[in-house]
């Protein structure tokens, strides 16, 4: 790794803007001098972030708060983003974006380390994307398979956590749950319907289509980030009232059939994946098993029945370390490590 460098953290004061600034913490990443930045509301309030053993006071977004920052890891919005991010990289940053301002710009690179890091060596315009979540963990378990034989279809549901739509809507299940519990009225409060006890599709649609925004870009991304717009991408995407932890059933078609035992096989040893895969003894992933890890957890790997040939499996992952602040974090510490090597 380089020299200790000037960090910014865009959004510090957000679930994944705090979840970042514990990655950084956990993986000893070298952080010289930390500058959280957030909304002009949070810094006129004298609010402080907490890294390194020390209170870190946050400050309102502006050029100037850019000047000598090595790494800039934005999660504050799309909108935010967009304006932001080409600042932070004209005054030298290295920027690592985790909106979806950004994804489908041809200059910019799409990244998952596990994946494809040689796009993202060179980023034209100083801007690297972080995919959207469920893209990402889909895509680490997917990647060996591709490798060996070639995906051609990709059907996948996921069962995304809440905690993918922020603190606030976190707050909104808990009190919907309690209301539920007792009989009392349920308030949608950050949410867009009731959650608890249900579950909702309530991502922007695309009149065009008749899919949701979430559901676009599952497959935009993916075929970006394996470099083939052939891969045929049909996704359902759904939130569901667990806290922490996007869950996803999977099938696929390879060019060539390929077996389960193939599979298992090609992820017992893939980079970022756990095999847990004992459907016989009940072993499989839970959300409650992903929380906390990096990892991608993958199991019930089986033959589709229904297609020979195909298989079929079940993925989970932390949204908010894999999912978002993890493979930023992961993203910056692959390319400075490869500059720091070449100097």
């Amino acid at each position: 790794m380089p020299r200790e460098l000037r960090v910014a953290v865009v959004g510090a004061t957000g679930l994944v803007g705090t979840t970042m600034l514990r990655v950084l913490s956990r993986r000893a990443f070298p952080v010289r001098e930390l500058v959280p930045i957030a909304s002009a509301q949070s810094a006129s309030s004298g609010r402080c972030v907490s890294f390194g053993g020390r209170d870190v006071t946050v400050r309102a977004i502006a050029p100037e708060a850019f000047e000598g920052v090595d790494l800039a890891l934005f999660s504050a919005g799309a909108k935010i983003s967009r304006e932001w991010c080409p600042i932070a990289a004209s005054k030298g940053a290295l920027v690592v974006d985790n909106s979806s301002a950004w994804r489908m710009d041809p200059d910019v690179p799409l990244c998952v380390p596990e994946v494809n890091l040689d796009a993202a060596r060179s980023p034209k315009r100083g801007i690297i994307a972080n995919p959207n979540c469920s893209t990402i963990q889909m895509v680490v378990a997917l990647k060996p398979i591709h490798d060996a034989a070639r995906l051609r279809r990709i059907v996948v549901a996921t069962y995304q956590a809440v905690s993918g739509a922020g603190a606030r809507a976190v707050d909104s299940l808990g009190e919907q749950m309690r209301a539920l519990a007792i009989g009392a009225p349920v308030e949608h409060g950050a949410l867009p319907g009731q959650l608890a006890g249900n579950l909702l599709m309530s991502w922007r649609p695309d009149p065009a289509t008749g899919y949701s925004e979430e559901e676009l870009k599952m497959i935009h991304e993916t075929r970006k980030i394996f470099g083939d717009e052939t891969i045929r991408v049909s996704p359902t995407t759904v939130r569901v009232a667990v806290a922490n932890g996007h869950s996803e059933a999977v099938t696929i078609e390879t060019e060539r059939p390929i077996t389960a035992a193939e599979v298992r096989k090609l992820l017992e040893r893939a980079p970022g994946v756990r095999l847990i895969d004992d459907f016989g003894q009940g072993r499989y992933p839970q959300p409650m098993d992903a929380n906390g890890i990096d990892e991608v957890l993958v199991g019930r790997i089986r033959d589709d029945l229904g297609n020979p040939g195909g298989v079929q499996m079940w993925i989970v992952a932390d949204n908010l370390l894999k999912g978002a602040a993890l493979n930023a974090v992961q993203i910056a510490e692959a390319l400075l490590a490869r500059r720091a090597a070449a100097a």
